[in-house]
């Protein structure tokens, strides 16, 4: 009982009852339509107006079916199960906008017995300018998400690994092959060798196509942002953590492909993680308490010898074998030197169309200069080169050798001395490259006394490639 003025006694239990059904009755003029659920979920009341406002019959049955099949996109079933209000929520429905209001009904003990539901009104002029706004930021959304999901598709395919000698036709053999399985695949090679187009081949053929291509440079990272970077983070995990965590890629790339490349710079706390990762196809973001699993492809790739590394014990051994399923090694450019006239041909046709110049061709003694060089920076680095040449001849249509400037701004005497040797009126730019690589063959090889095996250490190739270009020239005794 309350005492209010004169001591006049109130029953607050009716008062509450009355403010209730006051409020109910109330909120039913106004509403559009409401229904009520259990804690089971099912419908136990629904007014006419409700199911016409969802393009119902008014006839149609809807007690005691679960909600969901009468509203697939309703959050009544989250309002029942957590216990929250929703009080405020703007739906589309039936191309029509409307304001929602969720709400648990308790017992006595406070326990959630199941929940109602009002559309507060379907004429919203007053709200146009909100829902305009929210439009355009919709739109606005979807767009970004389009461009992102446009980033997370490959460029590349196998027919972008320009060049017909053998040890590019081996490379896309091996990519072809392993495309068709989820093996992980370890891409070994220099530095500029076309790795992660490889890599991005090797997704485009597979099932995995229309996913997400993660690709993440390993070197580029900072190792204290490494874990949260691969795993993601919860909700303020840590000093300086997103409020609203992290997702990490390896989530972003659930469904489809990670690429990790330079996975040799991968510091060993985070080998161990990873492992752990790869083996249980599972994450535990930092600060989180929730396993979430992963169905993914992993493509590694690394310019370092990671057995040495793994003998050094740098590189865990277990990883090492985790991650080297299939091995495919990337050849570097001076052991498919015969691929140079296609890979001149097509940078120099990119490049011209990006620097907004009119086409340009290459002398043969321009391309013969190129064949001479050692090329440690790889495909990379012949792009480099030939941009510069784009720059340095002008308006010349043709870049001569005198345009060939190295990464140090001038060409090595050596180079020049080679250079000056190929006659610069021949035409086929295929035969010239083979004339420069036999003739740099020969000296070798009469500089070692026929030591084979000292000659290909002195041309920066392998035994086997200097046996099989003896054998495609024919100099072999």
């Amino acid at each position: 009982m309350l005492q209010i003025k004169g001591d006049q006694a109130f029953d607050l239990a009716s008062i509450r009852g009355q403010a209730l059904q006051s409020f109910f009755e109330l909120f039913g003029q106004l509403a559009e339509g409401a229904f009520v659920i259990g804690r089971d979920g099912k419908v136990i009341w629904a007014n006419a107006r409700y199911l016409a406002f969802i393009g119902l019959e008014p006839d149609r049955p809807v007690v005691g079916q679960h909600i969901s099949t009468v509203v697939p996109a309703t959050r009544m079933p989250e309002v029942v199960e957590t216990g929250r209000s929703i009080p405020f929520d703007l739906v589309e429905v039936n191309g029509r906008w409307a304001v929602v209001s969720r709400f648990p009904i308790k017992n006595d003990a406070q326990e959630v017995i199941g929940g109602f539901c009002f559309v507060l009104f379907d004429e919203l002029d007053p709200l146009r300018p909100m829902l305009a706004r929210i439009q355009q930021l919709q739109n606005e959304l979807e767009r970004t998400r389009s461009k992102l999901n446009q980033l997370r598709r490959t460029k590349y395919e196998f027919s972008h690994f320009v060049g017909s000698s053998p040890q590019a036709a081996q490379v896309r053999r091996s990519a072809r092959q392993v495309a068709a399985t989820d093996s992980t695949v370890l891409l070994l090679g220099e530095t500029g060798t076309g790795k992660e187009m490889v890599a991005q081949g090797i997704h485009a053929a597979s099932r995995r196509a229309r996913q997400n291509f993660i690709g993440v440079n390993v070197a580029a990272i900072p190792e204290e942002l490494m874990e949260a970077e691969f795993f993601g983070s919860a909700p303020g995990a840590y000093t300086g953590a997103h409020p609203k965590g992290r997702t990490g890629k390896m989530m972003l790339a659930d469904k489809g492909t990670l690429f990790l490349d330079e996975i040799g710079d991968m510091p060993m706390r985070i080998q161990v993680k990873l492992l752990r990762a790869l083996q249980e196809r599972e994450i535990e973001p930092i600060g989180g308490n929730t396993v979430i699993p992963l169905d993914l492809r992993v493509i590694a790739a690394t310019s370092r010898d990671l057995r040495q590394l793994v003998e050094t014990g740098q590189f865990r051994a277990d990883l090492y074998y985790r991650l080297s399923v299939v091995p495919i090694q990337i050849p570097p450019l001076r052991e498919r030197l015969e691929d140079l006239p296609e890979l001149v041909d097509l940078l120099l046709a990119e490049l011209c169309a990006t620097l907004g110049m009119r086409e340009k061709d290459i002398a043969p003694d321009a391309l013969a200069l190129l064949a001479t060089f050692g090329w440690p920076g790889n495909v990379r680095e012949l792009r480099n080169v030939l941009e510069r040449a784009c720059v340095v001849s002008g308006d010349a249509s043709e870049l001569r050798a005198e345009h060939m400037l190295l990464n140090d701004g001038a060409r090595p005497a050596a180079v020049a001395a080679s250079a000056a040797t190929v006659a610069p009126a021949r035409h086929d730019l295929h035969a010239a490259v083979n004339e420069t690589e036999q003739k740099a063959l020969l000296n070798a090889l009469q500089e070692t006394k026929g030591n084979k095996l000292l000659a290909a250490r002195l041309l920066g190739i392998s035994r086997s490639t200097l046996y099989n270009k003896l054998k495609q020239m024919a100099l072999e005794r």
